[in-house]
């Protein structure tokens, strides 16, 4: 099919200096529609710019003033909203600004099926399920004599992603060849603090910071699995690279991560719970069952993450849009 000259605006609120989830999904999604429309990515959009015809917006409060925009200077036009962890499990609920983006847009999107549940009904008419994808990498095979078991998180430090579960997880594990290994840079100054104060006093924890995507996730291919301990999550990017890898997920237990792993996935520990999370580190070291259940148990999720799914999805969403 020929490129389109129809115009397709992506708003991220985060660009690539942020290294972060909703970065990642823009800068994707600007791939896959560039097979078909004219695409570009801005952090926002006040109407100065040439005028898209479609535009895309993630994050219904950071984003609400180019959705209002948009919508004031072309009703007319279609809306695709995206909606963040922190949209689905706070902000609809408590910002004004985010509840006029799901009464502007002509679509909204979800990252994982679980987040339906927190719409209102006549929202859901127009609510899609996208998931989204990562290509998948060859699992690392390691040795029996492995000098380390490297278990890590992924994700800045900030308070959604609770970075502290993780580090007073590390004073606690047992197994000797444990280690927990932390990238990501810190967004809250206390909690840099926390991370050096853990480095300093735990041999088994260390703290990469921010490291370039593809060197996390050739990071991430290599450990012996993932932990997410985060209080939200829209559908966490990282959880896709992990499955994607054949790494197994230690999660905390909310509505995002179970949207991405399923309501049966045996490793999901209480928000918050750092001795529940290193009984998981502890388990899947010393108990190798468990840990291959883990890694068949997302094995069975792998397909939902495939960037062709993705990709189709996506530009059936936008052809529908265009189409009326």
């Amino acid at each position: 099919m020929p490129v389109s000259t129809k115009h397709v605006l992506i708003v991220s609120p985060a660009l690539a200096r942020e290294n972060n989830g909703n970065w990642q999904t823009a800068r994707r999604w600007c791939h896959f529609l560039r097979s078909r429309y004219q695409v570009t990515i801005a952090s926002d959009w006040n109407g100065d710019a040439s005028a898209p015809d479609l535009l895309i917006a993630l994050h219904a409060r950071r984003s609400a003033a180019a959705v209002a925009a948009f919508a004031r200077a072309y009703p007319a036009r279609p809306c695709v909203l995206v909606l963040t962890g922190t949209d689905l499990y706070r902000d609809i609920d408590t910002a004004s600004e985010a509840q006029a983006s799901l009464a502007s847009a002509g679509a909204l999107v979800l990252l994982q099926s679980d987040g339906m549940a927190q719409l209102a009904p006549a929202l859901r008419a127009k609510t899609h399920v996208i998931y989204q994808s990562a290509p998948a990498l060859r699992p690392v095979a390691h040795g029996a004599q492995r000098r380390y078991y490297d278990v890590c998180m992924i994700g800045h430090l900030r308070a959604e992603k609770d970075p502290l579960t993780f580090m007073r997880a590390s004073t606690l594990v047992t197994s000797a060849k444990a280690r927990l290994l932390h990238i990501g840079g810190a967004l809250e100054t206390a909690l840099g603090q926390a991370a050096n104060a853990t480095v300093a006093s735990n041999a088994r924890y260390r703290w990469l910071g921010n490291l370039a995507h593809s060197v996390t996730r050739r990071r991430l291919a290599r450990s012996h699995a993932m932990a997410i301990c985060s209080l939200m999550e829209g559908g966490a990017n990282v959880i896709i690279e992990a499955v994607t890898s054949g790494v197994p997920v230690l999660a905390s237990d909310i509505s995002g991560n179970r949207g991405m792993l399923g309501d049966d996935y045996a490793a999901y520990f209480p928000v918050g719970d750092a001795a529940a999370l290193a009984r998981l580190i502890d388990r899947s070291i010393d108990d190798p069952a468990f840990h291959a259940l883990l890694k068949a148990q997302c094995a069975a999720r792998a397909a939902l993450f495939a960037p062709g799914k993705e990709r189709n999805s996506l530009l059936q969403l936008v052809d529908n849009m265009f189409r009326g």
